[in-house]
């Protein structure tokens, strides 16, 4: 005959040191825990880049850039951190405008290219947009910024101003605050 004390002192002991076993057990290292629980961002790199964007079958840009990151972090982008060239098409493939800049970065989810540090824009008729900040959202074919920009028509007239809007082929160059003297006409635009 079993002692009914000692049956319930073996499930005691052998609770107990069960008990003590997963305690024992159940320390965790800072360090392995940081390493499983750290944010990752993944960088891809490329050098001498020459990239093509079409938007219905139809070119509409070409980029040329000396290196180039990709990196997929809480927002995916693409830097351009060497400089960059591109060239804009119209619909019949004929380049319109070309930007230069010494920095770019272009937000995927976003569709935006944010410029930077000697940006210039040329048109075919020889105007030029100067900014050393500038965004160009590749939906709405814009230029914009809040910065100072200088905006310079072929023959040499220049428009000044803290904040610019303007297309892509600069048909339309829109400014917030201008600054500097302007010579206006009589139905009030500029000269």
């Amino acid at each position: 005959m079993i002692n009914p004390c000692s049956h319930k002192l073996f499930f005691f002991t052998a609770a107990l040191m069960t008990g003590c076993f997963f305690l024992g057990s159940c320390e965790n290292d800072d360090k392995v825990i940081d390493d499983l629980t750290k944010k990752v961002i993944l960088k891809e790199e490329a050098l001498d880049i020459e990239s093509f964007l079409s938007q219905d079958g139809k070119m509409k840009a070409r980029l040329t850039a000396p290196l180039m990151y990709r990196v997929a972090a809480d927002t995916v982008y693409t830097e351009f951190p060497k400089t960059m060239h591109v060239d804009f098409y119209d619909d019949s493939a004929v380049i319109e405008t070309w930007l230069d800049c010494k920095y770019g970065k272009y937000f995927e989810n976003l569709n935006k290219v944010y410029l930077r540090d000697s940006v210039v824009v040329i048109n075919i008729k020889g105007d030029t947009l100067k900014s050393p900040d500038l965004w160009w959202d590749q939906n709405t074919k814009l230029f914009y910024t809040d910065k100072y920009a200088e905006y310079r028509t072929k023959d040499k007239k220049i428009f000044p101003s803290k904040g610019i809007e303007a297309t892509q082929d600069f048909s339309r160059v829109t400014f917030r605050y201008p600054t500097g003297v302007l010579q206006l006409k009589e139905n009030g635009f500029p000269e």
